[in-house]
């Protein structure tokens, strides 16, 4: 494994956001759909009167979301790993 150098730090601090967006789209994806996921109807509609929420079925957008930017990490990761020294 080879050591970053000074023009790799700015790609590698470029991975910490798609990293962070993927981890609280992933979070969201968790507390608003799959969790719930047995519950929800034809409609797309879910109520937990014991919890006292009411979701729609919009959690798979938050899912492809947090794919999306962790490919988008990876791919990243990649590029920097390919990067020849100076």
């Amino acid at each position: 494994m080879r050591r970053l150098g000074k023009r790799d730090i700015p790609l590698a601090g470029a991975l910490v956001l798609p990293l962070a967006l993927a981890g609280l789209c992933g979070f969201a994806f968790h507390e608003r759909y799959w969790k719930w996921r047995l519950c929800f109807n034809a409609e797309g509609r879910c109520y937990d009167p014991v919890e006292g929420v009411m979701l729609e079925q919009a959690g798979p957008i938050w899912g492809g979301l947090a794919v999306a930017f962790l490919m988008l990490a990876v791919g990243l990761a990649v590029v920097l790993s390919r990067r020849k020294q100076p």
